[in-house]
């Protein structure tokens, strides 16, 4: 399936979504905004898509939205245009959190501004070592705290890194990225590919309960307090253990074999 704004394919259960605008680094337009989310939503209910992937054409993964489309108009919008505007980018945020399916991004180049927070709402970052990334919001003369990167960002580097990425809109480079946490590998661009796809491979290969149990613990867990978290999880995880998954991971391991888990590819 091609949108009007990224490539959509399918393969083996996992759905690539491929920024597909590389004549302007993937800049963001209203258009794509909406599809993205649109697409997220949509993939919830698909239980045989397994992993989710989403990179970008060309030399970056996405600089942000759009200077003629989105921040020309923005600038004509009155107060309550520019809150739906924050809205919708807060949207797909949401709506790539609340996939119960892994997400992971695949880093082929640059990755600023709104593609900034896009890769962060992402489970996992794989990146190529040309992947910089900064959160630009404030050099435009906005908050840092922008489409969640305030809330999440603390939770992956800490509130210090955050604190200054977000303060002063600086690149770092991927090495610095992997270092502090940001990215969770990172390749040699020839090399992204390939390792994106064992890191999916791996991904959709696993309990998809578990899995997805695992992304809403991470998300929920968030705002609880030791104890609820404790509550929470034996709950769900008691839950778990009565699912056919449980007991042929258990299998697994008595025979000296890998799990085939419910659902996952031959």
């Amino acid at each position: 399936m091609t949108t009007g704004s990224f490539l959509y394919g399918e393969s083996g259960g996992v759905a690539t979504l491929t920024l597909n605008r590389p004549e302007t680094l993937n800049s963001l337009t209203f258009q794509v905004y909406r599809e993205l989310t649109d697409t997220f939503r949509a993939l919830a209910d698909r239980k045989d898509v397994r992993v989710v992937v989403l990179t970008g054409a060309g030399r970056a993964f996405c600089t942000g939205g759009d200077v003629k489309e989105i921040i020309g108009d923005l600038l004509h919008r009155d107060a309550k245009g520019l809150l739906e505007f924050t809205r919708l980018t807060c949207d797909l945020i949401r709506a790539m959190r609340a996939l119960p399916r892994p997400i992971v991004a695949s880093l082929n180049g640059t990755v600023a501004g709104a593609g900034a927070a896009i890769a962060l709402a992402a489970d996992l970052r794989v990146a190529a070592d040309s992947a910089r990334i900064a959160f630009l919001f404030v050099r435009v003369g906005l908050a840092g705290a922008d489409m969640g990167a305030a809330h999440l960002l603390p939770r992956v580097v800490g509130l210090g890194r955050a604190t200054e990425l977000l303060m002063t809109g600086d690149f770092i480079d991927a090495s610095e990225a992997l270092r502090i946490g940001l990215y969770n590998r990172v390749v040699a661009p020839e090399r992204l590919a390939e390792e994106t796809s064992a890191l999916v491979d791996r991904l959709r290969r696993g309990p998809a309960a578990g899995l997805a149990a695992t992304k809403q613990s991470l998300n929920e867990e968030l705002h609880l307090d030791l104890e609820s978290a404790l509550d929470r999880e034996a709950r769900v995880q008691a839950e778990l253990m009565r699912g056919p998954d449980f007991r042929e991971g258990f299998a697994a391991f008595m025979e000296k074999r890998k799990p085939r888990f419910e659902g996952a590819p031959e």
